[in-house]
């Protein structure tokens, strides 16, 4: 997947507007001053609107990536990109990286 590299400080919420943020930055790869984020990190969740049960199965607290790139790997790991998949748990939504760097892209 082609896409922006994603960032410690890119804007990634999850689908019920929770802010998630990455738990294992890599500081390998810096992009606008910022380290890089590996697709086998999870992202933490905090403030998703989701209710808990019996109303519904949230609130979402960890998101794992799914896809990353397929090219560009950092200690022979796939990089987050802006096209990257991620899936919460316990809800099984989707992360959305909102907001990212603009300068370096990667396959």
């Amino acid at each position: 997947m082609a896409g922006f590299l994603v960032h410690v400080g890119a804007q990634v919420l999850c689908a019920h507007g929770g802010q998630a943020t990455p738990t294992v930055p890599n500081p390998r790869v810096m992009v606008s001053g910022q380290p890089t984020v590996l697709m086998t990190a999870p992202y933490i969740v905090a403030g998703c609107a989701l209710p808990p049960p019996p109303a519904a199965n949230g609130p979402c607290v960890t998101g794992q990536w799914l896809m990353g790139t397929t090219r560009v790997t950092s200690n022979g790991q796939p990089l987050v990109v802006q096209s990257s998949q991620a899936i919460c748990a316990p809800t099984a939504t989707p992360l959305l990286i909102l907001l990212t760097q603009t300068r370096v892209s990667a396959l």
